[in-house]
Parts: structure tokens; sequence; C-alpha cells
């Protein structure tokens, strides 16, 4: 039944809060003058609602204001999407084959279409259903225009003047195939190139009923190619304002719902008491950011904890920050190539250590093991994945690479005993306590901390120690992780200031001074 299910609205203009001081003053978040506000931010017991959000008693959220929040949260992850997403676009929902819902839509459908067709096929035929399509119709074709389209938009309202058609209906005058002729030549001057073809096989379709199903079916493709059109046109919008808007609708949701940071603050916490338990760092070389003032964590080096336990995440087990939901199928994504590639730098790492020099530099050799290995541990973040299943397979396929390369340049083949101990030593990665592992672990976070350190600008470090043959797969994830914190950052820190203050000055001696404690959005 091709009732109008409605534009996905994509305009965010009446959202938009323009706050030109608090973007001077935080957007920017390498700029210096960042520093002397984010410590303003994080230290001022008052400050703008944007700057520093407020605080709310706790109260009994209503039903309205719950479903207030919902929409600000749907509208806030669609901005952040389009901004973010340069790919991002509006699909056609397709419902699961056998569900319920695609059994009831396509019976009540095929009901529309029937009671239609027995309308038209009795005599004298009845139009009144085919009547409402040809209204509706009109009004999806005047929705497409821009406001300046005065011509066609007359043209359109004169031809489907509805009112003559019920005339003529009345009469027995009124030509159903005119009509719906006109309709497709309309849809071909508004369609999009790539609906050219489709529109043309409109043309080929001389039975009613039929027709007006594939018209309603081109027109729902050109619906989605508006939105897509219009996400585009706002995009650089979006993206000019992006901070700010993403900031004030969060504080939107705080306000509707004060418990809205409570798993962020839980975060948080843990980054802290994780930090608290080790020796605070006196050497001179760490980052004045990430000193310790007398015993207790700067407010970055929190942060920066707060950030790179994300690469650990366990969605099963443990909810995202509110802070970062918009990005949660980014993380899990980022997650998922790390943990191959972690793996991967495993496996490597014991091959080359275990062989040593008749294998060693052979970059065509590398990049086939790092290939055979990287196919077969796909999907080794999913937990019904048989990782000692795979791990076998991966070492049964690198010894007889390896095999292949030595024979052929003239060194004997693995003995039995070394393909044994190598396959032993492969599938105990998958072992917390292994080793290796661990190593790999410790050097991967130490390698994406790089992301996040404030007034880091340092490259990479030419050894990296065992992660030398992912270093392309490892930079890729590091930009990504990098592009998520640092808007991350620029949208919340007010947020994570005003949580840290709080949590910071719980655990700071009396008498220190809340004004010399560093920065959280200093970079």
């Amino acid at each position: 039944m091709p009732l109008n299910d409605g534009r996905p609205s994509t305009s965010t203009s009446d959202d938009q809060n323009s706050d030109t001081e608090s973007s001077e003053r935080c957007d920017s978040m390498t700029s210096s003058s960042d520093t002397e506000c984010s410590r303003q931010s994080f230290t001022s017991g008052s400050s703008s609602k944007h700057s520093s959000p407020a605080s709310s008693p706790p109260k009994i959220v209503t039903f309205d204001e719950l479903m207030t929040a919902a929409r600000d949260l749907s509208n806030l992850s669609l901005a952040h999407e389009i901004v973010v997403n340069g790919n991002f676009k509006v699909e056609q929902p397709e419902l699961p084959e056998n569900s319920l819902e695609r059994k009831v839509k396509e019976i009540v459908h095929k009901a529309f279409w029937d009671r239609l067709e027995a309308e038209l096929n009795e005599d004298p035929p009845v139009y009144e259903y085919a009547i409402r399509l040809v209204e509706e119709i009109k009004e999806i074709l005047l929705s497409f225009l821009n406001p300046g389209a005065n011509r066609l938009r007359n043209q359109i309202c004169e031809v489907l003047d509805m009112d003559l058609i019920q005339q003529q209906v009345d009469n027995d005058a009124v030509d159903i195939h005119g009509l719906e002729n006109y309709i497709i030549t309309v849809m071909g001057k508004l369609c999009a190139p790539a609906r050219d073809d489709d529109v043309k096989k409109l043309k080929e379709i001389s039975d009613i009923v039929p027709l007006f199903r594939e018209i309603f079916h081109v027109l729902d493709l050109m619906k989605m190619d508006m939105v897509n059109f219009t996400i585009n046109n706002i995009r650089p919008q979006l993206q000019m304002q992006s901070v700010e808007y993403e900031r004030t609708k969060f504080q939107a949701i705080l306000d509707q719902t004060p418990s809205a940071l409570d798993h962020t603050t839980e975060w948080m916490k843990e980054s802290l008491d994780e930090l608290m338990a080790v020796k605070p760092c006196t050497s001179p070389s760490t980052s004045n950011a990430e000193n310790h003032t007398s015993g207790i964590p700067s407010p970055m080096s929190v942060l920066n904890k707060f950030y790179i336990k994300l690469l650990d995440w366990d969605c099963q087990k443990k909810v995202l920050p509110e802070t970062l939901m918009t990005d949660e199928t980014r993380l899990l994504e980022l997650q998922k190539s790390l943990e191959l590639y972690k793996a991967v730098a495993a496996v490597l790492l014991i091959v080359y250590n275990a062989i040593g020099g008749p294998i060693s530099g052979l970059p065509v050799l590398a990049d086939q093991l790092k290939k055979i290995t990287s196919v077969l541990l796909e999907g080794i973040h999913i937990k019904s994945f048989n990782r000692t299943e795979a791990l076998e397979n991966v070492s049964a396929q690198i010894c007889t690479e390896l095999n292949k390369s030595l024979t052929e340049r003239g060194y004997p083949a693995l003995p039995a005993h070394v393909q044994v101990a190598l396959t032993g030593q492969i599938c105990t990665i998958v072992h917390k306590d292994n080793s290796i592992s661990n190593l790999i672990d410790e050097r991967v976070h130490s390698y994406m901390k790089l992301s996040i350190v404030p007034n880091s600008h340092t490259q990479p470090p030419a050894n990296l120690g065992g992660l030398a043959l992912i270093q392309p797969e490892l930079e890729v994830i590091r930009a990504q992780f990098n592009s998520i914190v640092n808007f991350n950052k620029q949208v919340y820190c007010p947020f994570y200031g005003k949580i840290l203050r709080k949590l910071l000055l719980s655990e700071a001696p009396q008498g220190t001074a809340e004004a010399g404690t560093p920065s959280v959005c200093a970079e």
C-alpha cells in the first residue's frame, strides 16, 4: 500500500545554536588560547552553559522529558554521522525476509492493490483509490521542487487539479493513462541521472495497477536521492558548527536526564583508580601534562587513560561512555581491526624469533606470511570464533610457506620437531598470560597513545619492536583513533573537566589549590 512513509528529516538548522564566545574559546584544540580557556573550564566555579555544563539535582524524569531527550540524541547521532562520515547516506530500509513485519506489510499491500484492480475492473470502473493515488503522487512531486521552481509547480497543480479530475470522474471522462504518462514525464525531469533507466522502464508498462505500483517504487528511490542530496548540501554547514552543535545538544540531553553522564563518570573513576594504583612518575623526561602532582594524577593523564581504555572495551560486559555513543560503530570496527593485527603481529614475532636469519630481510615472504595469517584469523574478535583451530591452520600454512621459501633458496626444510614447537608457541597466544601477546598489547597501546598525548608531534618510532610488519595497518588504525579522540575532546572537554574536577579534588590532600590543577583540555 503506497501510503506516504514520510521523508527522513535532515534539517538541523532549527537545532543549531551558535555561541561565538564559546566557539572561539573551546572549539579549537590546537590554539594556544585553549590552554587558558580549558583551565578556566576545569577550575572556575561559574561559567557559561556550554563551556562548563551545569549539573542538575536528582529528579523524576517524565515521559515527555524522556522523549525529548531521545529526539535530541537522535538528532545528535545523525548530525555526528553526517559530519564524521563522508560516505554516510540514507538507504531504503529492507525488512528481514521472514520477519512478521515484512509479512504483514506484504499482505496489506497486496490487499490494497487487489482492491484497486477490482475497482478498475468494475463496469463502469470505480476510480476512488486511483484518484487517491494520483493526489498522493502530486504531493510527492511537489515536495521534490525547490522554492523557486514556480513554473513547474504551477504546471503540476494545473494538470493534477484534483477538483477537475474529480469532475472528470463524475462525468466518466477521466484519462488515467494520460495522468500516469504526465506523472512519468515529470518524474523524468526531477529524478537524479541514476534513476533515468528506472523512469524509462515505467513507459513500458501498460497495465494501470502494475504501473502505479512501480511509480511508487521509483518515487521511494527518488525520496532517498533527495534526502542524500540534502545531506551533502548541509554537511559543510554542519562541519563548521559541529562542535558547538553537538555540545549544545548533549547539554540539552543532560538537562532532561541528569544521569546522562553516569557511565562516563564511572569510566573516569576507573581510569583515576588505575593511575592511583601506579607509582607516580617523577622522570624529568615525562610530559608536564602527564606528571602527577602530590601523588594525584593530572587531569590530562586521567583523560588519556580514559581514551586508551576504549581499546580494550568489551561491549558485552560494559556500557560505553555516553559521550562516545555516537562513535560506537567506529570504535567497534577499530577494535576488530586492532585485535586482528595484534594477533598477526604476535604470530609473526614468534615465527621470526624461532627461525631467524634464513627468513630475515625478505619483504615478499613477510607480506605473504602476514596475508596468510590475517586471512585465517579474520573474525577473531567474534566470541564463537575457534581461535585454537584457526591458529593451528595458520601454523600449518606458515610452515608450508616457510619450507617452500627455504628450499627454493638452498636451505633445508624445517625439521618436524621445529614445526611442532612453532605450532605450539603460536597456539598459546590466545592465553591471557602469554608473554608475547602481552608484549604486543603493551606496545600497541604505547603506539596508539601517540594519537592522544597533548603537544605530541612525535613521529612513530623507527624501531617498532615487533610491530614493524603491521605498521601500515597500524598507522591507519591510529589515524582513525586520532580522529575520534580529537573530535571527542573538542566537543566534550567541558563535561570531562567538570567530572575530573570533582574526582581529583576528592582525592587531593586538604589545602591543595584548585586553580593549580592542570587543564584537561590543554593541547
